[in-house]
């Protein structure tokens, strides 16, 4: 603690004072500044907000008499830092401080203490982790203040507390103790099917706190994977604790807040999402502060909720991107709550239709247990999948593996629609987002910029058009630069294309789209036929008759070592939409051969990722092994890397360029450099401490131009 309120450091142009080892015992003014200063504990620690990697430390405050009663742990504080009001948090109260001089607190913005402690030490956690500062968490952890609403809680407070006061004067007689509610029976196991999860919810409801990986298997209905995490949020309830869920994006938390709902008291918990605004969103912030609420849904914020007696935390689909956050660190929600587990003792439960790396290895370090459905349990819930891959489907239709919708995939959709809807999964939004030469299929670029071309269809217009994705100029005489040829042929068709070809194959049925800004939550169940971008797939109400997995081989031909655990993931939360095989249900995979495809056939998501993991275990790779990427100049990087002198375990590679993929390459950008660096788990506090120092003492000396420091981004490698 000594070090970090240490705030001597040269060039910051700050001097905060109070005499060492002063302790104030009456009113007594500071000698420096004369401000009278508060009997008690008259130094505040302080964290301000700044994105200097240097100012990533404690700082004090001497406290005034006026802020006194105000000014407690947990509060918003505006303070004077170098010449500049800047906003912090008062996270302590000393009686001594170590510095010379201090500076008073200039305002207290509000009595509401909205920085709990255990989401203080959380934030240290995940800073720490994601080589961050604790700034940069708590500007995620803290939604934005809204005033009006902290007066009413202020309010509440006092009418409560001079309620409690009441109750407990002398002479006053003792009002009888309300009888608490019986938190709400889980009713019909949802998990009968599955082996270890009956052991796994005794324990959440006897107040222990099990880890758990879950393997959910239908994504509608009574039984689906929403009504199952509810369920194991009920149990955690019967032990008087509280829960925090966390899902990837709006859709699956209005599909959760709808199955909460309908198993739990509307007031026993809340959703927190920054898209409900700022207003309802710090209301349910409040009230989870308050203790009033100790369940709470929502996206990758919800993770640090301030929930009493916190019990269990769930992260649904923790393989999807959304749960990274786009701001400095990048942390993403999975290691945020296994980290508020740790904090906390909380129990753990990771779920999805598929399984991550990252579950598994959870599951093959004997860190948490897999619950998993048994083999008939999985045959008789699941749809049957086929792939026109496979030996009898080439023999019937030799043009399988050329054609996008082969013969095999229209039949089953032309018979499904006698049944119900139909999904239609492709992988592109828009109409054609990459264009090729006709004849020579050379990737077709824009004359300005050479940019590449796509063809796009302005809304509400019938006619298409072509032009450069990367300046917007249109492409009106199209000539081959290696062929002369002057005929495009769509590399990847999208969804708008995709809907307007099976509007024409099946002219007396209805075409429901859902991508990009036009996203539908359900469809009905009545024939018709839907056309989704990935993660944008509707839920029908009893399950649809058959989905179409299209575009296969274009995401397993991504760049990307999670290619093929990316491309499974996806097709597992289509398949699970629909109706079991026993309904008729049945799903379609234009895809080549390979394992993933051989993975969903069989519908074993977990032997995949044993595999998977086992392979990265062999090279080294992520998530065996920890990750953290340097990004910046050539000439910065090399230095930074050079400074940190890692051990020899790390293993670096780079620097390399990177081009941003909204460069072209005619322009005179200087792309940046990355290096990447793989470490073991047992050194990697070490070296991501090292690493944050060494951010930090460039930054006060001004050493170079910053360099971007990302730790196990999914997308670097």
């Amino acid at each position: 603690m000594a070090d970090a309120l240490n705030h001597d450091a040269p060039g910051e142009g700050v001097q905060m004072s109070l005499l060492s080892g002063f302790v104030a015992k009456e009113r007594v003014a500071d000698p420096h500044s004369g401000v009278v200063l508060a009997p008690s504990l008259p130094v505040a620690h302080v964290v301000i907000d700044s994105p200097l990697p240097h100012l990533d430390r404690i700082f004090d405050y001497s406290v005034p008499l006026e802020l006194d009663a105000e000014a407690q742990p947990g509060v918003r504080v505006r303070v004077k830092f170098s010449g500049q009001d800047l906003n912090g948090f008062l996270v302590a109260r000393a009686a001594v401080s170590e510095s010379e001089r201090l500076v008073p607190l200039a305002r207290v913005y509000s009595a509401v203490p909205v920085l709990a402690p255990q989401v203080l030490e959380l934030a240290h956690r995940v800073a720490a982790r994601y080589c961050g500062t604790v700034a940069d968490v708590l500007r995620v952890a803290v939604p934005p203040r809204v005033a009006s609403l902290e007066k009413v809680y202020l309010k509440k407070l006092a009418v409560d507390a001079a309620a409690a006061a009441a109750a407990g004067a002398p002479g006053a007689p003792p009002e009888p103790v309300p009888d608490m509610p019986d938190a709400p029976r889980p009713g019909h196991s949802l998990f009968a099917d599955y082996p270890h999860a009956e052991d796994f919810l005794t324990r959440l409801a006897m107040g222990e706190s099990p880890k758990g990986v879950l393997g959910a298997l239908q994504g509608y209905g009574a039984g689906s994977w929403q009504h199952q995490v509810a369920q194991v949020v009920a149990y955690c309830q019967l032990s008087g604790r509280g829960a925090i869920v966390v899902v990837p994006d709006l859709r699956d938390l209005d599909l959760l807040e709808r199955a909460f709902a309908s198993m739990l008291p509307a007031d026993s918990f809340v959703k927190l999402t920054a898209d409900d605004g700022p207003s309802a969103r710090y209301a349910n912030f409040l009230k989870v502060l308050s203790g009033d609420v100790r369940i709470v849904i929502g996206t990758r914020s919800a993770a640090y909720a301030p929930v009493a007696d916190l019990g269990l935390v769930v992260c649904w689909d923790d393989g999807d991107e959304l749960h990274v956050e786009r701001r400095a660190p990048y942390q993403h929600s999975r290691d945020v709550l296994l980290l508020r587990s740790e904090v906390e003792g909380a129990a753990v439960l990771m779920a999805g239709h598929s399984r991550s790396t990252e579950s598994q290895r959870l599951v093959a370090t004997g860190w948490a247990q897999e619950i998993t459905a048994a083999r008939p349990a999985v045959r008789k819930a699941t749809a049957r999948v086929i792939s026109t891959s496979d030996s009898f489907e080439q023999e019937r239709d030799p043009a399988a593996a050329l054609a996008r919708l082969p013969h095999r995939a229209w039949a089953t959709a032309k018979a499904a629609l006698k049944f119900g809807p139909v999904l239609v999964q492709v992988a592109r939004t828009g109409y054609a987002p990459g264009l090729a030469c006709q004849r020579c299929r050379e990737v077709a670029r824009c004359r300005h910029c050479t940019g590449p071309l796509m063809q796009s269809r302005a809304p509400g217009s019938s006619s298409t058009m072509v032009t450069c994705k990367w300046c917007g100029q249109a492409e009106t005489a199209f000539s081959c630069p290696t062929c002369g040829f002057n005929q495009l042929r769509a590399i990847a068709v999208g969804a708008l294309r995709t809907a307007e070809e099976l509007g024409r194959a099946f002219p007396s049925v209805p075409v429901v789209s859902s991508s990009g800004d036009h996203i539908k939550a359900t469809v009905p169940d009545r024939p018709s036929i839907v056309v989704a971008t990935i993660g944008a797939e509707p839920v029908a109400p009893h399950g649809y008759a058959a989905a179409l997995l299209l575009d296969g081989d274009s995401m397993l031909r991504r760049e990307s070592l999670r290619a093929g655990e990316e491309a499974l993931r996806r097709w597992m939360n289509a398949a699970a939409l629909v109706k079991p095989a026993r309904d008729g249900g049945m799903v379609v995979v234009t895809a080549e051969e390979s394992v993933e495809v051989a993975a969903l056939v069989r519908w074993d998501p977990a032997g995949h990722a044993e595999r998977e993991f086992a392979l990265r275990h062999e090279l080294g790779l992520p998530p065996a092994m920890r990750l953290a990427s340097l990004t910046g100049s050539e000439s910065d990087v090399a230095a930074f890397e050079a400074a940190l002198k890692l051990p020899a375990a790390v293993r670096s590679i780079g620097p390399a360029p990177v081009m941003s993929p909204l460069a072209g390459p005619a322009t005179d950008e200087v792309p940046d450099y990355r290096t990447i660096l793989l470490f073991p788990y047992a050194m990697a506090a070490q070296v991501t401490a090292d690493i944050r120092a060494l951010k930090a003492a460039n930054a006060a000396r001004r050493i170079g131009s910053p360099v971007q420091v990302r730790c196990d981004g999914l997308d670097v490698l």
